[in-house]
């Protein structure tokens, strides 16, 4: 594989680079986020930067990848059967060192949340390894590695919520093979209402709903929302924004799985949300706000109607995060 050949390296000044050789350990946030953000299924995502999961890496005397501690959510330790250690292995397979490493694992984001657990734990390993040895990948190579592990939960590889969770702000994913990853402008005013219901959907089951043949006319209809959608975060046109977060292939079909879907929905929108949608695969929920008074809102009308279900949920409120995973100490 070949190195440091891509534009999405951020250049490290001297004295940045020899402290990051000194490293040893490193202690990383890796954020929650949104895909498919209506019209943009399995290519756009958004990041969070409210919820995510702490991952601390360091490097060992022994070789491969060793998962060492896990809290919040019972998960494998053992590296090949962990979103975080098969895209460790991912990455370590393409190296030539001779030592290791060690992971352990803060979990934050539930488990088929639909708000990118199993991404933030794939990207947060190859991240952190990455910075300890010296950024030799781009974000994009990162990618690559975290798609495998990011297959282990989903059964299939695809990157809108990895793109987001290490790009930062909005991503499209033009193609998976080759891969290559539009970073697309967030409004400055534009935040984030996210409703968890604490019900699982797996992202496997989620996908095995669709439907395998769409008509034509909904078809034209959803690429040109989503065409529309990324015109308007380019330019930062709220109403056209509001105009394009519509989904006329997927939400049909996997609305009918979330607890009142389409009343959170109705009551997002009459608080001033300018969309909402299914956030990945379900059971989240997202809706987009202009100003954070109006996603504070949004909350408040959300709440209402979770309240009554008797359904255990949480609420975040986010501004669009533009910078992705990143170091915490």
């Amino acid at each position: 594989m070949e190195l440091h050949n891509q534009s999405d390296i951020s250049c490290s000044s001297a004295a940045e680079n020899y402290l990051i050789e000194k490293m040893n350990e490193i202690k990383i946030f890796s954020p929650a986020t949104v895909a498919n953000v209506a019209c943009g299924f399995d290519v756009l995502g958004f990041c969070l930067d409210s919820v995510g999961d702490d991952m601390v890496i360091r490097k060992t005397d022994k070789k491969g990848i060793h998962i060492t501690r896990i809290e919040g959510f019972n998960l494998p330790y053992e590296a090949e059967l962990n979103v975080a250690g098969v895209s460790a292995l991912a990455m370590y397979d393409a190296i030539d060192v001779d030592f290791g490493f060690e992971i352990e694992i803060y979990k934050n984001i539930k488990p088929g949340s639909g708000i990118g657990s199993s991404a933030a734990s794939a990207v947060g390993s190859v991240f952190g390894m990455n910075e300890l040895l010296n950024r030799p990948f781009s974000k994009t190579q990162l990618t690559e590695f975290a798609i495998k592990g990011e297959a282990l939960a989903s059964k299939c590889e695809h990157a809108d919520n990895l793109a987001p969770a290490l790009f930062g702000g909005f991503t499209l994913v033009k193609s998976i093979s080759p891969l290559r990853i539009l970073e697309i402008p967030s409004p400055d005013d534009l935040y984030a209402t996210i409703i968890h219901p604490q019900i699982e959907i797996k992202t496997s089951e989620s996908r095995a709903i669709l439907p395998k043949e769409v008509p034509l006319s909904e078809a034209i209809e959803q690429w040109a929302n989503l065409g529309s959608l990324v015109h308007a975060l380019h330019t930062s046109d709220y109403d056209l924004i509001s105009n394009s977060l519509t989904d006329v292939i997927v939400e049909p079909h996997r609305g009918k799985l979330i607890p009142e879907f389409n009343a959170v929905k109705t009551a997002a929108l009459k608080a001033g949300a300018l969309g909402a949608g299914i956030s990945g695969s379900g059971p989240s929920i997202f809706s987009l706000s202009k100003s954070s008074e109006t996603a504070i809102k949004v909350k408040d009308a959300m709440e209402s109607i979770y309240s009554k279900t008797g359904i255990a949920f949480e609420i975040h409120v986010s501004k669009i995060n533009t910078n992705g995973v990143k170091i915490i100490n």
